[in-house]
């Protein structure tokens, strides 16, 4: 190993590891050592030194015992001529460096400067770690490149940002050169940065990239139920399933040499565009651990090579780049060319099964005016029919499919796309028009997406787009009837009506023991797959994670269990799970990965539960906020009182059935209230439970935070659930 980087890398940490005991002295100083730390909506403490130690920091006085640690691992200040054969010292190093940026970066939410300020993010809330956690899982995203530092120029830094968007990867930046970061050379050309574009500014300094390795370590906990302290496994996850590196722009110095030590722990590489020593043998990183002077329009490519990935570009012959990284962008009114629908044109999507004679594949018409005939600003009435022919297509996948209306458009840069049947909302952006983009390109993006997609049960798609206001009008009634028609054939069919149910094992690559039963009456935990959902998906893939279940013999109707369902859940566990009730949450429940939409909870002294969604952040009446439930819950661990769930399923007839349905939520945050009120009080009205009256006999964050203060409530509002058994 060069000398160079040992020195550089020891002497680093040391220099870290110094400002850390400086802020942290600093802090103890101005707050006191019991003042609470934290990076704001997570549950994961300091979520590094969490899980390679195990040591839950709570507060500014537990970082002391961090710092000895620090200590403990930092090998002695090197002389610059230091070599060494292997990477032990420098690594341990490396790790020291880490612990002590978490120092730094918490220090700095207590003391300042605030890590969040203009573009800068700092750390990432457990919202967003669920929220995009997911796309790790299902392979939209397959790894992040944290840069740091800033391209020689911004013309340069714009290719290298959009190459990784077109790979789809995210892109985490943090630390400057020259005086100037990545992050402000985008925003200087107009590049929209966040989470929901993939391109995550998290700070100035060096020290902020402990956020991307924070990120990491967090997914292993909440994903892969790696559970705190188990460094060995933590950092194997990491190596295998986290498919990240570092692309380091500019003049390397020794802190950054330090951070990219920490980081190689994890599997991660760094590539360089300068010329530094190189570390080129492998051992603790799947390939190559450093390599340099790479140029820059090569090292996107070189890093994706060194890590390992394997990535798909899917070519559609349109005049702007297509990549799920686009889905989050958003067209701002000064920034668009012109819009469709959202309530200000007529608009409709509609996907419908054709006889094979009736659809010539490719064939994409465009009826009206186009995009170059509107001036800038301007709007257009749109309805967009999508007919599909296939030899096993089927009348029940038109709605599956034609939701990924919404997916294949957003995934086209300059394409923004709200909504989905008649209530869609188009708009198209200045520079996509600029670059020749027109309506006739909706539909070969279409064509493409939905070969590339769904081919094992498509043989034939043509489009037909229509802006002529009568004729766009005319087709909306008749899609209107179809929508209908869907909603009674879906809404109709219940767990009794099948005789077969679906697996989904997506999440297994994170939770191994988990795995979901699908069912018309349970969608999965996560929101995204119905019943109906999982039936296309093994149509479309037979061999992959939705697979037909045959129910077999009820053991037990009231809780939902049947032999053949629990023989495939001891399998599928890998034996861990001997039994699983569909309807129950006492009872054998279901397992849970970390992607659940909400949380249900029994709170013992009201006899009922509560529920909370993932995207609030506060405190909940059990004692414990979303994130820390979701470490109970989650990891495919079955615990009795909890489970994970979609927000759709709290309406099923089939929510916790076996210990009284939605009669026992006792609590729900307002903003849950809210999203499924429409359907929460039909649901009530079916069981004559008062519907409107009944909702707001459910206590919220508004009137009750404690469960003694949800009790007080119910029972002062008269809550049915005070006549129920007790669940135990």
């Amino acid at each position: 190993m060069s000398k160079i980087i040992a020195s550089a890398g020891i002497n680093g940490a040391h220099k870290i590891a110094k400002q850390a005991e400086q802020i942290l002295a600093k802090a103890i100083k101005q707050k006191g050592k019991d003042c609470k730390v934290e990076f704001p909506n997570t549950g994961y403490y300091m979520p590094v030194i969490y899980s390679i130690t195990g040591q839950a920091v709570e507060k500014l006085g537990d970082f002391e015992q961090v710092i000895q640690e620090i200590k403990s691992l930092l090998p002695e200040p090197v002389a610059d001529d230091l070599w060494t054969p292997y990477l032990g010292p420098v690594l341990d190093a490396g790790m020291a460096t880490l612990f002590a940026e978490e120092i730094i970066e918490a220090c700095k939410y207590v003391i300042g400067p605030n890590p969040v300020d203009g573009i800068w993010l700092g750390a990432a809330d457990d919202v967003i770690l669920r929220e995009r956690g997911i796309q790790f899982v299902d392979g939209s995203a397959p790894g992040f490149a944290a840069i740091v530092g800033a391209a020689p120029d911004v013309e340069t830094a714009v290719k290298i940002a959009r190459k990784c968007q077109e790979r789809s990867l995210y892109v985490f930046m943090a630390g400057h050169h020259n005086g100037t970061t990545f992050a402000e050379q985008l925003a200087q050309a107009g590049v929209e940065l966040g989470w929901e574009t993939r391109l995550v500014p998290f700070g100035r300094e060096i020290t902020a990239a402990i956020y991307a390795a924070g990120f990491a370590s967090r997914v292993a906990l909440t994903f892969g139920g790696v559970k705190p302290g188990d460094y060995k496994r933590h950092l194997l996850y990491n190596k295998n399933r986290i498919f990240a590196f570092v692309v380091a722009l500019g003049k390397v110095t020794d802190e950054w040499y330090a951070t990219a030590a920490g980081v190689i722990n994890y599997g991660f590489p760094t590539i360089a565009d300068s010329d530094i020593p190189e570390i080129l043998p492998t051992g603790v990183c799947t390939y190559e651990h450093v390599v340099s002077n790479i140029p820059h329009d090569e090292i996107v490519e070189k890093a994706i090579e060194v890590r390992g990935l394997k990535i798909k570009i899917t070519e559609v012959a349109i005049p702007v780049s297509v990549s799920p990284a686009f889905e989050g962008e958003r067209i701002r009114k000064e920034e668009m060319h012109c819009e469709f629908g959202g309530q200000r044109t007529p608009a409709f999507e509609w996907l419908r099964m054709r006889g094979t004679k009736e659809v010539e594949d490719g064939k994409v018409e465009v009826k009206g005016a186009n995009v170059d005939s509107v001036e800038v600003g301007g709007k257009l009435p749109l309805g967009i029919v999508v007919e599909v022919a296939g030899r096993k297509m089927q009348a029940d996948f038109e709605p599956v499919l034609e939701r990924q209306i919404h997916t294949f458009m957003n995934e086209a840069q300059g394409l923004w796309h709200m909504g989905q049947r008649d209530i869609n909302w188009v708009r198209i952006s200045q520079t996509a028009a600029q670059a020749g983009f027109k309506l006739e390109h909706i539909g070969k993006l279409l064509h493409a997406m939905f070969h590339e997609q769904f081919s094992s049960i498509i043989d034939k798609v043509q489009i037909k787009i229509f802006t002529d206001e009568s004729q766009v009008t005319g087709l909306r009634e008749q899609a209107t009837a179809v929508y209908a028609e869907r909603d009674a054939r879906l809404a109709g069919m219940t767990d009794e009506d099948v005789g077969t149910f679906y697996s989904c094992t997506l999440c297994q690559s994170f939770a191994p023991n988990h795995v979901c039963v699908v069912s018309p009456e349970r969608p999965g935990l996560c929101g995204a797959y119905s019943w109906l959902d999982c039936r296309a998906a093994y149509e479309i893939t037979p061999t992959g994670p939705n697979q037909p279940l045959p129910k077999g013999n009820c053991i037990e109707p009231t809780i939902g269990q049947w032999d053949k369902i629990n023989a495939f859940v001891l399998k599928t566990s890998g034996g861990n799970i001997e039994r699983m009730s569909q309807y129950s949450m006492i009872t054998d429940p279901m397992t849970s990965c970390g992607c659940f939409e909400c949380i249900a909870a029994v709170l013992p002294s009201t006899g009922g539960i509560m529920i909370v969604n993932r995207e609030y952040p506060e405190m909940t009446p059990c004692g414990m906020k979303f994130s820390t439930l979701a470490g109970t819950v989650g990891g495919g661990n079955q615990t009795p009182g909890f489970i994970g769930h979609s927000k759709h399923y709290i309406n099923s007839g089939k929510f916790i059935a076996a210990e009284g349905g939605i009669k026992r939520i006792v609590w729900m945050p307002t903003m849950l209230k809210e999203e499924i009120k429409d359907a929460f009080i039909k649901r009530a009205e079916e069981l004559e439970l008062g519907g409107e009256d009944f909702l707001a006999k459910i206590a919220d964050e508004t009137t009750a935070t404690t469960e003694e203060e949800v009790l007080q409530f119910i029972t002062k509002a008269g809550h049915s659930v005070t006549s129920l058994e007790p669940m135990f």
